[in-house]
């Protein structure tokens, strides 16, 4: 493994989340740091999410990994909130349907917004990542992109509720978010905004002697 001082631990099993990490790594200019997922590690027991806030959430997943692993480590939170909904699912987005998976929970959301009309669909998604070093040093970075809940899915790109979400941002050009690039997902996306706001933390674990 490379050195413990020249790498970042992602304590994420999702695939999409750890490209997206290195792209910004890589797109910042910040070189000599390797990105890590899970699968490059002895594997441990994840911790229970048990946080009421995406920040908590984040901040659970990223200190575990560093107990287990001696890593600096960088743990993302993020769900949707939906206006009509209170804010719903919000921490609990990946778990709507009760754990039965990206379809199901796409299909509950979509049966609970049935009679909602689409000038009441507004929706967030929200990421909180958290970044923590063996040290105990943590930054903690907030992004949101707004847009609405479509009636029906769109695209094959992304995940989650990528394929029902239409960002209000011009550039996106009346794509959802799974009918995006990787690229121009990065940089409007709320992970992307946030991943960007830790930017130069990273850039100090790769600049560490």
């Amino acid at each position: 493994m490379a050195d413990a001082q020249r790498v970042v631990l992602l304590a994420s099993n999702n695939a999409k989340k750890l490209a997206e990490l290195r792209r910004v790594v890589e797109a910042a200019g910040i070189t000599g740091l390797t990105v890590l997922g899970l699968g490059d590690v002895a594997a441990y027991p994840e911790p229970v999410e048990s946080g009421a806030t995406f920040e908590e959430n984040a901040l659970i997943k990223a200190r575990a990994a560093v107990a287990a692993t001696g890593l600096p480590s960088l743990a993302d939170d993020s769900g949707l909130a939906v206006d009509a909904l209170n804010g719903m699912p919000g921490v609990l987005s990946a778990r709507w349907s009760g754990g039965k998976g990206d379809e199901a929970n796409n299909d509950l959301l979509l049966a609970q917004l049935t009679d909602v009309p689409e000038e009441r669909r507004g929706a967030g998604f929200v990421s909180v990542c958290a970044l923590v070093t063996p040290e105990g040093e943590q930054a903690v970075a907030h992004g949101e992109w707004r847009g609405r809940i479509l009636a029906e899915r769109r695209g094959a790109n992304g995940f989650g509720y990528d394929p029902l979400f239409l960002p209000d941002d011009e550039v996106a050009a009346g794509r959802t978010s799974a009918e995006l690039s990787a690229q121009e997902k990065d940089a409007l996306s709320h992970r992307g905004k946030a991943l960007a706001m830790l930017v130069p933390a990273l850039h100090a674990l790769a600049e560490q002697d």
